[in-house]
């Protein structure tokens, strides 16, 4: 099995409401580290933000499972974007991962304009193709969702990556932020 996984950031501080307080990141590794133990997926393939996708990719890479990375555009880029403008301290466990990805070479950058949502919707399909290639014929694909479950309207990535799974035929799997 192959996991393509997409989720929550941390919440900006100030955050009117709750969707991944920090506060909540050591117990949401732990249900990660929990899922990969029990399935011991062959891979996992996820972009990079702080929250849910740091903290899959430190948890898989400590029980030796393979990691792919996708980033939409430049890595530096990436991370002042969606790694460092948020609490917590994501920018040393960024730079360490993206370090170990391109050393296994699988870090995928694919090159769109930066911060549009169109980079980002490209980058849940792109998620969703990688898994689809390294998990290969006769292996399945699960998305995992690490959220709030709580749909913010149209615009919202975490659910646009949802449904893009549900119409491939993908078992489900979620993970709440609160």
């Amino acid at each position: 099995m192959t996991i393509a996984l997409a989720g929550r950031r941390i919440d900006a501080a100030g955050a009117r409401m709750a969707s991944f307080p920090l506060a909540n990141a050591d117990w949401v590794r732990s249900q990660l580290r929990q899922l990969f133990k029990e399935h011991r997926p062959a891979a996992l393939v996820t972009s990079a933000a702080c929250g849910s996708d740091l903290l899959a990719l430190d948890e898989a890479g400590a029980l030796g499972i393979r990691r792919r990375v996708i980033l939409p555009f430049a890595p530096e880029l990436f991370r002042e974007s969606s790694v460092v403008d948020r609490p917590g301290e994501w920018g040393a466990l960024y730079d360490r991962i993206i370090q170990d990805v391109s050393a296994a070479e699988d870090l995928v950058v694919l090159g769109v304009v930066p911060n549009s949502k169109d980079a980002y919707l490209a980058t849940n399909r792109a998620i969703l193709a990688g898994a689809e290639e390294i998990a290969g014929a006769g292996a399945g694909v699960t998305a995992v969702l690490v959220w709030d479950n709580r749909p913010r309207g149209t615009d919202d990535l975490t659910e646009a990556f949802r449904s893009e799974a549900q119409q491939r035929g993908y078992a489900i799997r979620i993970i709440p932020t609160l």
